[in-house]
């Protein structure tokens, strides 16, 4: 119990009053200090109630899509003696918005009765635990009051695991890989596009005999072709806080470079490429590379679900060699890098440009949160413009993603430049 120290006041009012009225014989002044001395009295003797409340959360849907609008009811049922003055607070997970009716109410609340209020939430990506109901319970003058929370029962948890977006396709870099697949090398074999000829070895398949040499010159020859093979590709999503911005359409942009990572996991898979995901932040994650439905499976958990990848930044903090280097052993050494970042900051580039050093052909996807006409705003814009170029000079691609472009075009404009 803790005093709130509304009527403070009070008796120095009835102090005073006292004293002029036998200073000045002032009746009135003495009648406005017995009133004064009759309220102190009551708010000092009376005490702040006790709370013994039941209380049940109902959601209308633990299991929503993302943006869908689920409906909160707590009910409240008092256990105890009457309370002239109860003000309830909900605990609304950090990550979901209120977008309808409130999570509190202040109402007084008779033995044996109950009450309730309703709110709407926004769903977004993860796993959201209400908290207990904080509980603040004050006496009738509110001279004191007493504060604690009550256990719910019900159902206090959402769960939002986004679909992975649909992709056409993403470009890999050449590399060389034992997997067959899709991705072209410099390395001749079986394959459909011409890489070179070479003399005839007995047990060269005739299909791959140069015929029109033969022909021509009398020479035995045989055709080989660039091989196409599987590659192994890790995404990599920046979730420093310092990465946690809003573009210019408000919308996060962690939450756009985890979207476009599940994207970009997707059009991979159908590719028949084995694909992990990693997090860049003091919160750590780790999908080693793989195949198959289940792994497409874990791959959408892991996005949708990891503290790694919350849509609230995080408090912890954030040393940049040791999670490089955490990430340097776990990579293979044949895999490519698609780094997924707003290139805020030079750390991040720096980043990017050491997995590329080490091996590691790197792709960059890059939100762009900047604009605006403020000042500090076209100054970030600059600066950002400034650090795309600095990687892209380091020799490694960069995919400029402007809010309220849809990932397929941007992919589609920066293939252009790729290839240019």
């Amino acid at each position: 119990m803790t005093e709130t120290e509304r009527w403070r006041g009070i008796a120095a009012v009835t102090f005073v009053s006292a004293a002029a009225a036998l200073l000045f014989t002032a009746p009135g002044a003495l009648l406005v200090g017995v009133v004064g001395g009759a309220y102190a009295g009551y708010a000092r003797f009376d005490t702040a109630p006790s709370p013994d409340l039941s209380v049940e959360r109902e959601v209308s849907d633990t299991d929503p899509a993302r943006g869908d609008e689920v409906a909160v009811t707590v009910t409240v049922h008092n256990d105890g003696g009457f309370l002239p003055d109860l003000r309830l607070v909900d605990g609304v997970p950090a990550a979901l918005e209120v977008r309808e009716g409130s999570p509190r109410l202040a109402t007084a609340l008779r033995a044996g009765k109950e009450a309730s209020f309703s709110y709407r939430v926004e769903a977004s990506r993860g796993d959201h635990a209400f908290d207990d109901l904080t509980v603040v319970a004050r006496d009738i003058p509110g001279s004191a009051e007493v504060e604690q929370t009550a256990a719910v029962d019900g159902d206090e948890a959402l769960r939002c695991m986004p679909a992975l977006d649909d992709l056409d396709g993403f470009p890999l870099r050449a590399q060389a890989t034992r997997q067959v697949g899709r991705l072209t090398t410099n390395k001749g074999g079986t394959g459909v596009e011409f890489h070179a000829t070479r003399e005839y070895r007995r047990g060269d398949p005739l299909s791959r005999i140069d015929w029109q040499r033969l022909a021509r010159t009398g020479d035995l020859a045989t055709v080989e072709f660039r091989e196409e093979r599987a590659g192994t590709v890790v995404l990599v999503v920046d979730t420093r806080e310092a990465a946690y911005v809003a573009d210019t359409d408000d919308e996060s942009v962690v939450e756009r470079s985890v979207g476009a990572a599940g994207a970009v996991a997707n059009a991979l898979l159908d590719a028949g490429d084995r694909v992990g995901v990693a997090s860049y932040g003091p919160r750590t994650a780790w999908l080693a590379p793989g195949l198959g439905r289940d792994h497409r499976q874990r791959l959408r958990e892991t996005l949708a679900l990891d503290d790694a990848f919350a849509s609230t930044p995080p408090d912890a903090p954030f040393f940049s060699r040791t999670t490089l280097t955490r990430l340097l052993g776990r990579l293979p050494s044949d895999a490519q890098v698609v780094c997924l970042t707003p290139l805020c900051d030079d750390g991040v580039a720096a980043f990017a440009r050491q997995l590329d050093a080490h091996g590691h052909a790197v792709t960059v996807v890059s939100p762009n949160p900047t604009g605006g006409d403020a000042v500090g705003e076209t100054l970030a814009r600059v600066e950002r413009r400034l650090r795309v170029r600095d990687v892209r000079r380091a020799g490694i691609r960069v995919l400029d993603w402007e809010a309220g472009t849809p990932l397929a075009v941007a992919l589609a404009t920066a293939e252009r430049r790729w290839r240019a």
